[in-house]
């Protein structure tokens, strides 16, 4: 039997009260969990949703989520992707931007550049990260980002387990370099490494020197 007789494919809309996203390898946007009356729903975003989705969205958020189900026959089972997700009417006054509403252009279209996206500090937020400090990594990461005028280009964003519990808190920078054993008091020299920073550079050579070195990085690809 072929493959279109065991595959059943129609397009679907749902509404429902947004849960959480789902993230791969601490830091891979893979889909998004949502509540309806029927339960809790795992729902896949389209790989252009993905690139754009807000992660800020406030969990609570009624949403629209209109996509394709991929209905397996041979085992039953149900497959559920967004290709448009919107705030649901309810919230649609709370909510500015979750994903672009509009299809991706074409190939046969003229390609529009998209706006750039802001750059994401993933920080995990599990148990054992917190107990050593991962909160105040937090805090001192938000107070770093208001210094340097940076709030408007970069996010910081909580994930899940990265893994590594016994070397928390664990962090990874937009560049995918991922730090752990960070504290609080190191994080002003972390900012300076990855964005950079004039007043810094505007030091005398020597008082550079103690502000890098006393950033004790345990870092690796």
């Amino acid at each position: 039997m072929g493959a279109s007789h065991t595959m059943e494919v129609s397009e679907f809309c749902l509404e429902g009260r947004f849960i959480n996203f789902v993230i791969k390898d601490g830091y891979k946007l893979k889909g998004l969990m949502l509540g309806t009356h029927e339960g809790e729903s795992y729902i896949k975003l389209a790989k252009h949703l993905r690139a754009a989705f807000d992660l800020r969205l406030p969990p609570g958020t009624w949403l629209q989520v209109v996509g394709y189900k991929k209905h397996d026959l041979k085992d039953g089972t149900v497959t559920l992707k967004a290709e448009r997700v919107m705030a649901a009417r309810s919230d649609m006054g709370r909510v500015e931007t979750i994903a672009p509403i509009q299809e991706p252009p074409s190939i046969d279209n003229v390609k529009v550049k998209p706006a750039k996206a802001k750059a994401t500090i993933l920080v995990c937020q599990k148990s054992d990260c917190m107990k050593r400090g991962g909160k105040a990594v937090c805090q001192a990461l938000e107070a770093a980002l208001s210094d340097r005028g940076l709030e408007d280009q970069v996010t910081i964003k909580g994930t899940g387990c990265m893994k590594n519990c016994k070397a928390g808190p664990n962090l990874v920078m937009p560049d995918k370099t991922r730090h752990s054993r960070i504290q609080a008091t190191q994080v002003p020299a972390l900012m300076d490494k990855h964005f950079g920073d004039k007043s810094l550079e505007a030091q005398p050579e020597n008082l550079r020197e103690v502000a890098i070195s006393n950033g004790k990085f345990y870092s690796h690809k």
